[in-house]
């Protein structure tokens, strides 16, 4: 419940403070997919994961299991086969999520290369998000899910954002067209 810090204007000699009411072991994590379709509009498929307090035997964050429901929740959602293009961190590349992988015949994954942070367009969703919540106290766990969630929906019903966030990686998402034979 850390909320980011942001900038503001004071009075000369009062400083604003915000105050968080909330101890610092609770935790919301995000996972999301960009998904694009020639011929449709780019989607955003999220979920969010939340972590309520202190227990030393499991992870605070997403699982291998988690993203592995997410990759099944997007090939239902979109009805074909998907290719991922991942970022390396560890959980992406562990030896059980490998499994899960390949458990998986729809699903073709490329890796992306270490400290590659501009070829995510994900980035760009978890960069104004994080902005909007600066400065931000929310008085519990669920608040802050549902404010989440509300500001994750507005930006899945803006194409044309999820469109210029594939755009700046200048990656070309396109399928390679096949050379015409040619007849001699």
């Amino acid at each position: 419940m850390r909320p980011p810090k942001g900038h503001t204007w004071g009075r000369r000699g009062c400083t604003p403070v915000v105050r968080v009411p909330a101890a610092g072991t609770k935790r919301v994590s995000m996972a999301a997919l960009i998904c694009t379709k020639a011929g449709r509009r780019p989607r955003l498929i999220y979920r969010i994961h939340l972590d309520r307090g202190p227990a030393k035997d499991r992870r605070k964050g997403f699982t291998e299991i988690d993203y592995a429901r997410l990759l099944d929740a997007a090939h239902q959602q979109l009805g074909g086969p998907v290719v991922l293009v991942w970022d390396n961190v560890n959980t992406h590349a562990s030896r059980m999520m490998r499994r899960l992988i390949a458990a998986r015949l729809w699903l073709n994954v490329c890796q992306l290369p270490p400290y590659a942070p501009e070829f995510n367009p994900v980035e760009g969703v978890w960069s104004p998000l994080k902005r909007s919540l600066a400065n931000l106290t929310t008085h519990s766990l669920d608040q802050l899910t549902a404010l989440m969630k509300t500001r994750l929906k507005r930006t899945q019903y803006r194409p044309h954002l999820i469109e210029g966030l594939i755009a700046k990686t200048g990656l070309d998402l396109q399928p390679p067209q096949p050379e015409p034979s040619k007849i001699f």
